[in-house]
């Protein structure tokens, strides 16, 4: 399954061959919604953004005159939220991954606001979207030379106790620091000790946090892009891009429900990525977040940077 090709008429006038996706990311890459909500509605109403690929740096064009719904990652989607009427008048849909961390006392997180706000914004989008519009995130999960299992727990609970009624499912990961160079460099150039998780600690954490989980919140557990089977503990592989949530959220829309009908593993992600078919349109080192473990920066002042640029000269693309 792919994306259809579709020929647009860009701002210039020029005709350009255009993907045009029926489900947008936005964005795995960099946090739309926190800096760059703007300019993603902006391009929403030309109908087009240039997208350049990270790899091979090539330009391509993307369409939204078939897009049918949106999943939204975010640290900070407070400012979204003015915009949801749009999506709503255009009969797109959508949900939020919510990255909700508890990194404040770490120093992993620089720029993300205070977990208080952040836990406030959680509430506010649920009691606005449902609680199936928003999907908690506690990603990744590290191990420093002060975060070890126990502080990982307090810290998922502390959350977890807030967002009682409000969150329904809870997704993270394991961070794979040695997988990542630049992840590794900017943590040891910040005097972050880290120490990769093995399965041992793993299992020792799912079984931790199963248990927690059955005797306070009922949760759905899930891990992003982990290869290992947690099944024993009540903890599934998640897809982030998720077949049956979009097709709950969406049930009316028929050439939505048509497509996931169809639809396939997207296999441009990680080989243990459940997610299904969709155009993510973010760029890397564009996230001023500042978040340590980030494998999309290439350093937080790069990223900083870049997002100085698009306050100068937002156009066509987050700048690369």
């Amino acid at each position: 399954m792919k994306h259809q090709n579709i020929s647009i008429t860009t701002d210039n006038g020029t005709d350009v061959l255009a993907q045009a996706p029926i489900i947008i990311s936005a964005s795995r890459a960099t946090d739309i919604p926190a800096f760059y909500s703007d300019w993603f509605f902006r391009r929403l109403e030309k109908g087009y953004i240039r997208w350049r690929n990270p790899f091979s740096g090539q330009d391509s064009y993307v369409s939204f005159v078939n897009t049918r719904f949106i999943v939204f990652w975010s640290k900070n989607p407070s400012p979204l939220l003015p915009y949801l009427p749009m999506l709503e008048d255009r009969g797109i849909g959508y949900y939020i991954q919510f990255t909700l961390n508890n990194y404040e006392p770490d120093g992993l997180e620089p720029n993300v606001p205070p977990l208080a706000q952040r836990i406030d914004t959680f509430r506010r989008l649920v009691d606005t979207l449902g609680s199936g519009g928003v999907v908690w995130r506690f990603d990744p999960l590290i191990l420093t030379d002060k975060i070890n299992i126990d502080t990982l727990l307090e810290k998922i609970a502390h959350i977890a106790d807030a967002l009682v009624g409000h969150a329904e499912k809870l997704v993270f990961s394991f961070a794979d620091i040695n997988t990542y160079k630049k992840v590794s460099r900017n943590l040891r150039l910040s005097g972050i000790n880290y120490r990769e998780w093995d399965e041992e600690s793993m299992r020792e954490f799912a079984l931790r946090l199963s248990t927690l989980n059955r005797d306070n919140w009922n949760l759905r557990l899930a891990t992003c892009a982990e290869r290992i089977d947690l099944s024993e503990y009540g903890i599934e592989h998640n897809r982030c891009i998720d077949l049956e949530l979009i097709s709950r959220l969406a049930p009316h829309d028929a050439i939505l429900q048509n497509f996931l009908y169809n639809a396939k593993t997207d296999t441009g992600q990680r080989k243990a990525c459940g997610c299904i078919l969709s155009k993510d349109i973010g760029a890397y080192n564009t996230c001023p977040h500042g978040c340590l473990y980030c494998y999309a920066n290439t350093s937080p002042t790069s990223a900083f940077l870049n997002y100085k640029k698009h306050l100068a000269n937002s156009n066509l693309t987050i700048p690369d």
